[in-house]
C-alpha cells in the first residue's frame, strides 16, 4: 500500500477542520433561540407579516424574492437590506436587485422597529427574513418548515461582489443548473425552488424581447395577451405581468401545470421544460403537489443555512439598512 504524501495530509486535515467548524456554526442555530431572550419573537414577527400583507397582497412573493436574493449569492446575512452611502454602492442596488420590491424591505423594517421595542439588540434582521418569508409562505397556501435561528447579520454589502451569482431570467439553463450544483443544491432541489415562481409578478423588460422575436415556447394567445399587456412599456418601464396567470396570488403546483402548455412567463421557465435534466422534475409536481410542497419546504429549509453567519462572525444591526 502506498503511503499517503504529507500534502495529501495537510490537504485532508485542513478539508476536515473546515467540516468541523461549518457543522459547529449551524449547530448554533435552533428554532427556540429567542425563547427566552425574545419570547415574543413569533408573534411579533406573523403580527407584522400579516397586516402588511393584508394590505399589500404582493407581500409575500417580495419577501420571498428578497430572501433568494440575500441566500444565494452568499449566505444568508442580511447583506441585502444595507443602503449605499457616498463610499460603497450596496448590493441592493446593483443593476439585479434594482426591480426587488419595496414592500418586501418595508415589512422587515416594520418587523425590526417592533422587534426593538420589545427585545432591544437581540434580534438579528437575517433572522427575520428567514421567519417572515416562512410566515408569508403559509399565508399564501405554501407548505410549512421549521426555521432554525440564531443568524448573524453581515457588516459587508457590496455590489460587486454580486457579480455573476444571481441566476438571470435569461439565463442558458446549464448555467443556473452551475450555479445551484456550486452551492450543492441539486437539480432536483433547483426545480423546486423555481416553483417561487406560483405568485409574484415579473417586469415587461424580463420577457419581452422573447415575446417580440416569436420564440418557441409561448402559447400563441398567451404571446399575444402579452405583446399587448406590455405594448406601453418603453414609456413604462414599471408595467409587469404576473408569473402564474391562473393563480396568481395563491402558492400551489400551477406554474409546472403552465409550462408545458406554453403559458410560462420568462426564458428560464420554458428552459425547465425544453432541458431533459429538468423537465421529469416539472411533470412530477405538475402532477403532484403534495410532493412539490414536500421538495420546496426542504430546499427552503436548506437555503436558509447557506452560508450564516454566528456567534462572534457578525453583528446585531439596530437598524436593518446600516452597520452598526
Amino acid at each position: 500500500m502506498s503511503e499517503q504524501s504529507p500534502l495529501n495530509s495537510l490537504s485532508l486535515f485542513f478539508f476536515f477542520l473546515f467540516t468541523l467548524f461549518a457543522s459547529t456554526a449551524e449547530s448554533r442555530l435552533t428554532t427556540d433561540f429567542y425563547s427566552n431572550s425574545c419570547p415574543r419573537f413569533h408573534d411579533i414577527v406573523r403580527d407584522t407579516i400579516s397586516n402588511k400583507q393584508i394590505t399589500n397582497p404582493t407581500t409575500a412573493a417580495a419577501v420571498i424574492r428578497l430572501f433568494f436574493h440575500d441566500c444565494f449569492p452568499n449566505g444568508c446575512d442580511a447583506s441585502i437590506l444595507i443602503s449605499s452611502t457616498a463610499f460603497n454602492t450596496a448590493e441592493r442596488d446593483s443593476s439585479i436587485n434594482l426591480s426587488l420590491p419595496g414592500d418586501g424591505f418595508d415589512v422587515i423594517v416594520r418587523a425590526k422597529t417592533a422587534l426593538e421595542l420589545a427585545c432591544p439588540n437581540t434580534v438579528s434582521c437575517s433572522d427575520i427574513i428567514s421567519a417572515a418569508t416562512r410566515d408569508l409562505l403559509v399565508t399564501v397556501g405554501g407548505p410549512y418548515y421549521q426555521v432554525f435561528l440564531g443568524r448573524r447579520d453581515s457588516r459587508i454589502s457590496k455590489a460587486s461582489l454580486l457579480a455573476d451569482l444571481l441566476p438571470l431570467p435569461s439565463s442558458p439553463i446549464s448555467k443556473t443548473i452551475h450555479q445551484f450544483e456550486s452551492r450543492d443544491f441539486s437539480v432536483q432541489e433547483m426545480v423546486a425552488l423555481s416553483g417561487a415562481h406560483s405568485i409574484g409578478f415579473s417586469h415587461c423588460k424580463e420577457f419581452i424581447g422573447r415575446v417580440a422575436r416569436n420564440s418557441t415556447g409561448y402559447n400563441p394567445r398567451f404571446a399575444v395577451a402579452l405583446r399587448k399587456a406590455c405594448a406601453n412599456y418603453p414609456k413604462d418601464p414599471t408595467l409587469s405581468v404576473f408569473n402564474d396567470i391562473n393563480t396568481p396570488n395563491k402558492f400551489d403546483n400551477m406554474y409546472y401545470q403552465n409550462i408545458p402548455k406554453g403559458l410560462g412567463l420568462l426564458e428560464s421557465d420554458h428552459g425547465l421544460y425544453s432541458d431533459p435534466r429538468t423537465r421529469p422534475f416539472v411533470d412530477l409536481y405538475a402532477r403532484d403537489q403534495d410532493q412539490f410542497f414536500k421538495d420546496f419546504a426542504k430546499a427552503m429549509q436548506k437555503l436558509s443555512l447557506y452560508g450564516v453567519q454566528t456567534g462572534r462572525r457578525g453583528e446585531i444591526r439596530r437598524r436593518c439598512d446600516a452597520i452598526n
